[in-house]
């Protein structure tokens, strides 16, 4: 199930120590996550549901505090009840991004995770700008690893295509063009799916996830359906994450189809546009803004045709989104720590008069 090491002294420190606090609790790792609790298992074919903690199901705990697929949990039998969750794992990462709505939530797409499939079609709903979210927002895994799929029915103009191309290769993100229905898909992802390895599908919905993850497990387990024909949108017929453990010891989490990708503002830039940022650190102005500066070396090499304007204006957006999550993000906390000062006295004088 992806557990990171062969003995108990390889384990990290912060592992051992969450450990030593809860002797005589066995060790799940979460495969799916409900509104009533979890589903988690103990081994490759034991799963069990499980209560959560507590203070999880209160209505005011963020939820990047709470568990997610993919994390690492223990889990004691408490009253001969199903058992509860009683402690989590610290992370090694996390995927997330800005929850819909106005106000600011983070929603956690899968934790712990080795290798990202950035999943696109090659069809109508082709969008070099929406990809770059996408790598802004999983930049926190090991290894990203991009899949065109419907290669064998491409729509996507061949320039177009072969400047994605350069742009991930400039970034060391390797890419695969393959048709998800054909047999040669497996043999592509199999080359990043190693025993202990844990692997996460994104990628909008209608591009091929939930047909690469039947055919990896050999079986029709997930739900497929058939795009619209006149902009290739799919539905939404994977509803929520799951993850799977595959026949070689690595494991695969399927997504949900994304189409809104907040970033939630712990996010950063410089691995999906080194080269905007590394034309900016050429600046003559430390402060440049790349609008009417002398010295500019963004306006120069958008002059010169080397840069494209529309992932230069996708660079400003995005940034200008990360600030605004940065400043939603620091309001949120500062108001968290303000109700937790004041239902401090609450909390005494309850305590007081109940144990008079």
């Amino acid at each position: 199930m992806g557990w990171p090491a062969a003995r108990p002294d390889q384990l990290p420190a912060d592992w051992t120590a969450v450990l030593q606090d809860h002797p005589d609790t066995a060790i799940g790792r979460v495969v799916e996550q409900h509104r009533s609790g979890y589903v988690v298992a103990t081994g490759p074919d034991e799963t069990a549901a499980v209560d959560s903690l507590p203070d999880w199901q209160k209505p005011r705990c963020p939820p990047e505090q709470r568990a997610c697929v993919g994390d690492w949990v223990l889990l004691k039998v408490l009253d001969l009840h199903r058992p509860q969750i009683v402690a989590m794992l610290p992370r090694r990462n996390v995927i997330k991004r800005a929850a819909a709505g106005e106000h600011f939530k983070q929603q956690l797409i899968a934790a712990n995770i080795d290798v990202v499939f950035v999943v696109v079609g090659l069809d109508l709903d082709f969008n070099a700008r929406r990809l770059e979210r996408y790598l802004m927002l999983v930049g926190a895994a090991d290894r990203i690893v991009v899949l065109f799929t419907k290669a064998d029915k491409q729509q996507v103009a061949a320039d177009v295509f072969a400047t994605v191309q350069q742009q991930l290769e400039s970034q060391g993100i390797s890419w695969h063009a393959l048709n998800a229905k054909d047999s040669t898909a497996v043999s592509v992802m199999s080359q990043y799916l190693h025993e202990g390895i844990t692997a996460v599908l994104v990628g909008s919905s209608g591009v091929g996830k939930s047909t690469l993850t039947n055919a990896l497990i050999g079986e029709q387990r997930m739900r497929t359906n058939e795009v619209r024909s006149h902009d290739s949108r799919g539905k939404h017929t994977t509803t929520y994450r799951h993850l799977i453990p595959l026949g070689n010891g690595a494991c695969l989490i399927d997504t949900p189809g994304m189409r809104e990708l907040k970033p939630t503002g712990d996010e950063e830039l410089g691995t999906t546009f080194d080269d905007v940022e590394s034309l900016a650190a050429q600046c003559k102005f430390r402060d440049c803004r790349h609008v009417a500066e002398p010295g500019c070396a963004i306006r120069a090499a958008l002059e010169r045709g080397e840069l494209d304007p529309a992932r230069m204006e996708n660079y400003r957006k995005l940034q200008g989104e990360i600030r605004r999550a940065q400043d939603q993000q620091a309001v949120r906390l500062e108001q968290q720590a303000q109700a937790k000062v004041l239902t401090k006295p609450v909390n005494k004088r309850q305590k007081s008069k109940y144990e008079r």
